[in-house]
C-alpha cells in the first residue's frame, strides 16, 4: 500500500489536532485517526484521566470508532495515523484488528511497542514512522513541562 508522504502529513495533522485536544483536557496529548478510502473512518484521543481508565489510549478510541462506522472487526484496508508510537497494548489491539498500516509521529523509547520488536503486529501490517516528528515530540515536551 503505497501512499505518499504528503498524504501522510495531511491526515497526521489530524491525529495533532486531536492530540491537542487530549491536551487542552489535561489529558497525556496522543492524537490518533484511521483512514479508509480517503476517508476519516476513526478518531480519538487519550481519554484516561477523563474516563478513570488505563485502557482508553487514543488508538484504542479510535479502533472503536472505526470498527463501529465500517461495520466490522478488521481494519484490514484502513492506515492508522497516530502522534506517538503505540504502547505494547495498542499494538496487540492493533494486531486483532489486522489493521493494514500504522503511521506514527513520535518515538517511545520507554512504552513504544519497538522496544520489544515488530512481531506484536500483524505480519501483513505496513509501518511508517517519523511523521512530523518534531511537532508530535513539541507536544509531550510541552505537556510534561506543564506538569512540572
Amino acid at each position: 500500500m503505497e501512499v505518499s508522504l504528503e498524504t501522510d502529513e495531511k491526515y497526521m495533522r489530524l491525529a495533532i489536532k486531536e492530540a491537542q485536544e487530549a491536551f487542552d483536557s489535561d489529558e497525556v496529548p496522543v492524537g490518533a485517526v484511521i483512514v479508509s478510502g480517503g476517508r476519516v473512518v476513526g478518531r480519538g484521543h487519550n481519554l484516561v484521566e477523563t474516563l478513570v481508565d488505563v485502557t482508553a489510549h487514543a488508538e484504542i478510541q479510535a479502533i472503536t470508532a472505526a470498527a463501529s462506522t465500517l461495520g466490522g472487526k478488521y481494519l484490514t484496508d484502513c492506515t492508522l495515523y497516530v502522534t506517538v508510537e503505540p504502547c505494547v497494548m495498542c499494538a496487540g489491539a492493533l494486531a486483532w484488528s489486522q489493521i493494514g498500516r500504522i503511521v506514527y509521529g513520535a518515538s517511545d523509547a520507554k512504552r513504544g511497542y519497538s522496544r520489544i520488536g515488530d512481531r506484536l503486529l500483524h505480519p501483513r501490517t505496513e509501518v511508517r514512522a517519523g511523521v512530523l516528528a518534531e511537532e508530535c515530540e513539541r507536544l509531550m515536551t510541552d505537556f510534561f513541562a506543564k506538569l512540572r
